[in-house]
C-alpha cells in the first residue's frame, strides 16, 4: 500500500512538474533565431512536423513541448499552410493563434494601368511565390477559365494584388477579372445617356485606347471627348496604340508611316470603328472617361512632347498643330 502512495505521489509531482513545466514554455516568450525570422508551412504538415522544424531552426530548445501544448489547446489540426514571418519574439500560445490564424507573409504584385495580357502572364510567370496552373494554356482556353466569351485583354483590373504565398496563378486572375467587371458595371450604369457605344464591352475597348493615349490624367476626358466624336460622325478614330497592338512582336519600339497601312483587326487607320477587342487593361479613370467623357467640339489632337495634347477643331488647326508640335516647323 505504501509502495502504491508513493507511486500516486510520484506521479502527481512528475503531472505537477509537467504542467509548472508547460505553463512556463506557454508563456515565457521565445528568442527568435534572427530578426525578422520566416519559416514556412507546408500543406498537410502536422504541429508535430512544425515544432519540430522550428526546433532545428533554433526557436525551441526541443521539438516535443510545442505540439503537445497545441494538443491541451485543442489546436493541433488548426494550423494553416502558409510563410510566416516573426519580427518580435511572442509567446508559444501567440505563435499558435498565428498559426491558426493564417497570418502569412502576404506575396504584393503590381500590374499597371495600360498594361497587357501577355505582360500579366509574364509578369505571374516570373513570381516564384506564384503556384503555376496556365504554363502551356492559350489564352482562349484561360479566357473560358474565367468564364468569358472575348479574348482576356482589357477583362482584368491594373492595380495591387496581395496574396499568400503559392496562391494559383489563375485564382490572381479570377479576382482581377471579377473586380474590372465590377468596375465596368458601374461605370456603364453611370454613363452618359448620349454615349455612342452598344455594349460595355465597347466601353471597354474605348477605354483601353483612352488608356494607352493619355500621359496627363487631366486631359483623359478630352481624349474621350475626341473618340466619342469620332464615333458619332463616322470618322476612323486612326489612334497608333491600336496599330501597335495589331503588329504585336513586329513592333520595334518604332511606327513608321508603311505600319498605318498595314492592315491588321485592330488597324483603326484601316478599319472603321472600334477595334475587335481591347489594347490594353484600362484604370477607373479611363473607365469613368470614356462613360461621361467632356463635352467639346474637337477631333484631333498631337502630343506636345511633354506628355500632354493640343487639341483641335479642324484639320486645318490639327496640321498646324503638328507641323509645330511634332515637325519642328
Amino acid at each position: 500500500m505504501r509502495a502504491l502512495r508513493l507511486i500516486f505521489l510520484a506521479a502527481v509531482l512528475a503531472a505537477v512538474s509537467a504542467g509548472a513545466w508547460l505553463y512556463v514554455f506557454a508563456s515565457r516568450p521565445l528568442e527568435l533565431p534572427r530578426s525578422p525570422y520566416e519559416f514556412t508551412v507546408r500543406p498537410g504538415a502536422t504541429v508535430k512536423a512544425v515544432s519540430r522544424q522550428l526546433a532545428r531552426d533554433g526557436l525551441f530548445t526541443e521539438g516535443e513541448s510545442f505540439w503537445i501544448l497545441a494538443r491541451l489547446l485543442g489546436k493541433s489540426g488548426a494550423i494553416r499552410a502558409g510563410t510566416y514571418r516573426l519580427d518580435k519574439p511572442l509567446t508559444p500560445v501567440q505563435l499558435l493563434d498565428k498559426l491558426a490564424r493564417g497570418d502569412v507573409v502576404l506575396v504584393e504584385m503590381r500590374f499597371g494601368e495600360g498594361s497587357t495580357f501577355r505582360q500579366w502572364r509574364a509578369q505571374l510567370a516570373a513570381e516564384e511565390r506564384v503556384r503555376k496552373t496556365l504554363d502551356g494554356k492559350s489564352d482562349a482556353e484561360i479566357a473560358s477559365l474565367l468564364g468569358l466569351d472575348t479574348p482576356p485583354e482589357g477583362w482584368l483590373f491594373p492595380d495591387t494584388y496581395r496574396f499568400a504565398p503559392g496562391a494559383a496563378d489563375i485564382d490572381i486572375l479570377r479576382r482581377a477579372h471579377a473586380a474590372m467587371k465590377k468596375r465596368l458595371d458601374a461605370a456603364w450604369a453611370a454613363r452618359s445617356p448620349a454615349l455612342p457605344l452598344q455594349s460595355p464591352y465597347e466601353a471597354l475597348i474605348l477605354a483601353s485606347i483612352v488608356e494607352k493615349e493619355t500621359g496627363a490624367a487631366a486631359e483623359r476626358g478630352l481624349v474621350a471627348s475626341v473618340f466619342v466624336n469620332r464615333l458619332r460622325r463616322g470618322m476612323r478614330l486612326q489612334t497608333d496604340p491600336t496599330v501597335i497592338y495589331g503588329m504585336a512582336e513586329k513592333f520595334d519600339g518604332n511606327i513608321r508611316k508603311r505600319d498605318l497601312g498595314a492592315d491588321t483587326p485592330w488597324n483603326t487607320y484601316t478599319r472603321d470603328g472600334l477595334p475587335p477587342t481591347p489594347i490594353a487593361m484600362p484604370g477607373a479613370a479611363s473607365l469613368a472617361a470614356v462613360a461621361n467623357p467632356d463635352k467639346s467640339e474637337f477631333l484631333y489632337f498631337v502630343g506636345k512632347g511633354d506628355g500632354t495634347h493640343h487639341f483641335s477643331r479642324t484639320l486645318e488647326e490639327h496640321n498646324r498643330a503638328v507641323a509645330k508640335y511634332q515637325l519642328k516647323r
